[in-house]
């Protein structure tokens, strides 16, 4: 028996252990807001959960691909689990760049891993090419859902960026926009009005 999907940490994060088996490439859906620790959440096409980087990650990201998250949407890059990221004296592992698209070539980040010791960082092209997109197709009972869904979250208040999270990790890292169960939205659908009319 396959062990692999017994692996995965309990998480609401992409975690270096996730990365443990292997580099692994993927592809910006968008970036949201986080927390004050964790400022920026990364959301992957290919993964359920966000990657929430460190500020050297941060500043390699900016440099190689400007500062407006908005135009990483599509873009791609290959993350790896670094063994010799240490915390609080003890190597933990960390979540790095290794490769990005967008660029000609190796690009170089000024970045500070310890206090008081700057360094630079470099990540090269990646050459791959990217996954072909497969639009969904059109489904105007879907769209009218995902208008109305959109309508109930604003009047309950509720952040549609994380309704759309909350949807993805429920359905395999399948975007709501994608969607194809239709009795789920119409359950979300449901739900958030209720909400809305408490």
């Amino acid at each position: 028996m396959d062990i692999s999907n017994t692996l995965a940490p309990n998480s609401d994060q992409l975690d270096a252990v996730d990365l443990l088996s292997g580099p692994q490439t993927f592809t910006v859906d968008r970036v949201t807001k986080g927390n004050a620790e964790q400022p920026i959440q990364v959301h992957f096409r290919e993964f359920p959960r966000p990657w929430r980087p460190g500020v050297n990650q941060r500043r390699v990201l900016g440099n190689v691909w400007g500062t407006d998250s908005a135009e990483w949407a599509g873009r791609r890059l290959t993350l790896f689990c670094d063994q010799e990221v240490a915390y609080g004296g003890q190597k933990v592992g960390g979540i790095r760049v290794s490769h990005m698209s967008h660029i000609q070539k190796r690009t170089g980040t000024p970045i500070i891993p310890t206090r008081g010791k700057s360094t630079i960082y470099n990540v090269d092209p990646l050459k791959e090419q990217a996954p072909t997109t497969h639009t969904a197709p059109a489904n105007p009972e879907r769209d009218a859902l995902l208008a109305e869904i959109k309508t109930a979250a604003g009047k309950a208040n509720v952040d549609l960026a994380a309704v759309a999270d909350e949807w993805a990790f429920a359905h395999g890292g399948q975007s709501i926009a994608a969607a194809t169960d239709i009795g789920g939205l119409e359950l979300l659908r449901d739900d958030l009005t209720a909400r809305a009319d408490q």
